[in-house]
């Protein structure tokens, strides 16, 4: 179930992909499958930490034109093959973020076909962050994001 979206703070896209979800969530919770398509290529994710739990890290880092980006988080919610959500408002041991971004949820449901009906809300503090977010490409970022998890996922049905 989607949670109601508030349109000042929160960006989201839904779409299908032609991969069964139990894949989809191996994908986004074992760390070997991360750097795969988690960040735009030509980007580079370099490092995955990964405590699958509640008050578990999700730490990535990032190499994006050289630029090394570290990405700390917790996961505040996980029901398995069918919702995640992570912050970076927390790191692990609950310790506040000095400038939290946003909060993560992904949704998993069946599709028709076999596939996996893919959800992904960013939810921010305030309209000004959800507008930066949205000005440094959320909508095309993310979206290539899932295309390139669909491709990843498909080649490891084979």
């Amino acid at each position: 179930m989607i949670p109601e979206l508030d349109p000042n703070t929160d960006l989201s896209f839904t779409r299908t992909l032609a991969v069964p979800r139990d894949l989809i969530w191996e994908c986004w919770t074992e760390p070997q499958h991360i750097p795969q398509f988690f960040i735009p290529a030509p980007h580079k994710v370099t490092s995955v930490k990964i405590d699958l739990r509640v008050g578990g890290r999700f730490n990535t880092t990032f190499d994006v034109e050289g630029t090394v980006m570290d990405n700390q988080g917790v996961y505040l919610e996980v029901v398995p093959c069918e919702k995640l959500v992570f912050t970076d408002g927390y790191t692990e041991g609950w310790k506040p973020a000095p400038e939290p971004f946003m909060t993560a949820i992904l949704l998993l449901s069946d599709a028709p076909g076999g596939g996996t009906t893919y959800t992904a809300i960013a939810r921010h503090r305030n309209p000004e962050t959800r507008k930066a977010h949205e000005d440094m490409g959320f909508f095309g970022g993310w979206g290539t994001v899932a295309t390139q998890l669909e491709t990843y996922a498909q080649g490891l049905m084979k």
